[in-house]
């Protein structure tokens, strides 16, 4: 049977795991570093709440074969739950999804105005045909400079620490939705009875936390027959001809792991790597070319700090998320796990998730837990949300690639690495780090079955309907 060794334990290597084990395709080993399966779309126990590793959901807007194979793999404990967020705007609370009569009523006065005009301005714009691409180039010419410069722009600046014109304009059409006045309308009237689609201003989220899919996966595939390995880290991806004096019909690759010290060579037909493929260049024998390893340093990834607050109170408040584009609020986000999956258990306690994106290394990176909890303390009062109960503890969690950065010029850099793992037989680099792609869990799942479906029961792999699969990977658009 063919051998396939995944490089990473998030939704993207263990929906390929289940797949191929599932089907007798492969016999599969997976390799994770970490000593739960996840990745940034796990969870974990603090003061005997569940939570995230930041603010998650599953959106209907999600495949059906993909939703299909949750729901079956999490049955009842995947719940469907209403969306009820709130964004700050000038000092203003507005609901998050869009609702009617909050931009009838709760919208700053002046900034409703200024968007009504840029509306009623738009068809004699010349915005389109004059500005340089960027990314605040392109929400100015489809959504107006109000909306552009009031909200978009600032939280930009704060999710990846880039000017944003300097950010490209894919950055702006993967990461932004709505980005003309008649997609906002749109989903702004998804919000009233009778015009409102399936599953509009709705998520689903498991009982116990995001991280649920992604176990539920890794147990299904290992009941399958993977040999899912964590607490395993690569350090050598031995790629085809690396040694030329291997007998005909030998397996093509190697991958060499280490597990608590000890060293361990693993065979392969093929490495299916789900890594960050800079990473992955850098691992690689015989070594990738010195162009690729420099691109590799170009490409970037924004890291993101994840504070949490254990508060001593039933709950916070009755939002599932706060979103803050505003500068003099230092967070981006606040999530309340809790209310993510309704539960009141435990009770006379909370926690909440602040994101606090960062440079990996830089001076909030390397700040104490103490000091995080209480930058974050000073943020929730600024937004007008002080914590009044007592704070139980405060547990910060980092992920270094939270977010690739799309800046001007990176698609250069990326198309060099992607050029070169493309061109290695027997190896394919894919998902959210692999493919340097802003996207959510349910694309990740995709990419897995793509994956699946080009890898035949003679262990060939059909390269054109790979590339096929591509072309729909470039149109996911973040669904938040």
């Amino acid at each position: 049977m063919t051998k396939v060794v995944i490089l990473g334990g998030g939704p993207a290597g263990l929906g390929a795991a289940y797949e191929l084990a599932r089907n007798q395709r492969a016999e599969v080993t997976l390799i994770e570093r970490n000593a739960v399966v996840g990745g940034n779309a796990g969870s974990f126990t603090l003061a005997d709440v569940r939570v995230d590793y930041g603010s998650h959901r599953l959106h209907p807007s999600c495949d059906p074969q993909i939703l299909a194979e949750i729901r079956g793999l999490l049955g009842d404990d995947l719940l469907d739950r209403p969306r009820h967020g709130r964004i700050r705007l000038q000092g203003r609370w507005i609901h998050f999804p869009l609702k009617p009569i909050d931009l009838a009523f709760r919208l700053p006065p002046s900034f409703a105005l200024k968007v009504a005009r840029d509306i009623l301005a738009k068809p004699f714009s010349t915005r389109d045909k004059a500005a340089e691409p960027s990314f605040s180039a392109s929400l100015a010419a489809g959504l107006g400079p109000t909306i552009a410069e009031d909200f978009y722009i600032p939280y930009a600046r704060k999710i990846w620490g880039v000017d944003p014109d300097e950010l490209d304009a894919v950055q702006a059409a993967r990461r932004v939705s709505a980005n003309s006045p008649g997609k906002l309308v749109r989903k702004v009237l998804n919000a009233v009875p009778g015009l409102k689609p399936q599953g509009a201003g709705r998520f689903f989220y498991p009982r116990g936390g995001f991280g649920r899919i992604s176990e539920a996966y890794a147990a299904a595939a290992s009941d399958a027959g993977a040999d899912i390995r964590l607490n395993t880290s690569v350090s050598e991806v031995r790629l085809p001809d690396f040694d030329s004096s291997r007998p005909r019909g030998a397996t093509a690759c190697e991958v060499v792991v280490e597990h608590f010290g000890s060293a361990e060579t693993i065979a392969a037909d093929y490495i299916w790597s789900t890594i960050p493929i800079s990473v992955l260049a850098g691992a690689a024998q015989p070594a990738a070319p010195l162009e690729v390893l420099e691109a590799a340093k170009r490409v970037e990834f924004r890291a993101m700090l994840l504070v949490y607050l254990v508060l001593e109170q039933d709950q916070f408040t009755e939002f599932d998320a706060h979103y803050f584009p505003e500068a003099n609020v230092a967070v981006t986000r606040i999530s309340e796990p809790k209310n993510y999956s309704d539960s009141d258990i435990p009770s006379g306690r909370t926690v909440l998730c602040a994101e606090l994106p960062c440079a990996a290394g830089g001076p909030e990176w390397s700040a104490s837990d103490e000091e995080l909890g209480a930058l974050v303390r000073s943020a929730l009062e600024n937004a007008g949300l002080p914590v009044r109960s007592r704070v139980a503890e405060v547990a910060v969690r980092r992920l270094a690639q939270a977010y690739p950065i799309y800046r001007k010029g990176y698609d250069t850099h990326f198309a060099r690495l992607d050029a070169w793992a493309e061109a290695i037989p027997r190896l394919l680099s894919f998902g959210r780090q692999g493919l340097f792609a802003h996207d959510n869990t349910h694309h990740a799942l995709y990419m897995a079955n793509a994956a699946c479906r080009c890898l035949s029961a003679d262990g060939g792999f059909d390269l054109a309907r790979w590339q096929d699969y591509r072309r729909i990977f470039a149109t996911h658009v973040v669904e938040d």
